[in-house]
C-alpha cells in the first residue's frame, strides 16, 4: 500500500443518547445518511456484526471493511484497499470517540473529523 502510516483519535460530544448512537454506526441505512461522501455495496444487512465484510467507495476508490468487534458500545473494523488499517469507534451517553490508524494515501483526520460533525449534525436532526 502506498502512503503514509497516519493515527487519529478524537472524541466529541453529541446531545444523543448511547442508544441513538448505537443505531447510527451499526445500521447501514443510518450510516448512508450521515456518512458523506461514501457509498456502500448491496446486501448489508440490518445491522452490523462480527465477521461480516463489506465495501464501501469514496468516490472510485474502494475501502473493503471487516467487522471484527461489535458491543453495546463498541465497533472495530478492520480496513483493506484505500485504507490499510483499522477503525474503532466507542460510545457513551452524549459522547463519541473514533480512533483510525492506517497507512493511506488520504488525510485520514480530516475525513475521520468530517465523519464525526456529520454524525453530531445527523444526530441533532433526528432528535429535534
Amino acid at each position: 500500500m502506498l502512503g503514509n502510516f497516519q493515527q487519529s483519535q478524537l472524541r466529541i460530544e453529541i446531545a444523543a443518547s448511547a442508544d441513538a448512537i448505537h443505531h447510527s454506526l451499526l445500521r447501514p441505512l443510518q450510516l448512508e445518511k450521515w456518512l458523506v461522501g461514501q457509498r456502500f455495496a448491496p446486501g448489508m444487512p440490518e445491522e452490523l456484526h462480527s465477521g461480516f465484510q463489506f465495501t464501501s467507495w469514496t468516490g472510485p476508490v474502494a475501502i473493503h471493511h471487516h467487522v471484527d468487534v461489535v458491543k453495546s458500545n463498541c465497533l472495530r473494523l478492520l480496513l483493506s484497499g484505500g485504507i490499510d488499517g483499522f477503525h474503532e469507534w466507542y460510545w457513551g451517553e452524549g459522547w463519541v470517540q473514533s480512533r483510525l490508524e492506517g497507512i493511506s494515501i488520504f488525510p485520514l483526520n480530516l475525513g475521520q473529523t468530517l465523519s464525526l460533525l456529520s454524525l453530531r449534525q445527523f444526530l441533532a436532526i433526528q432528535k429535534s
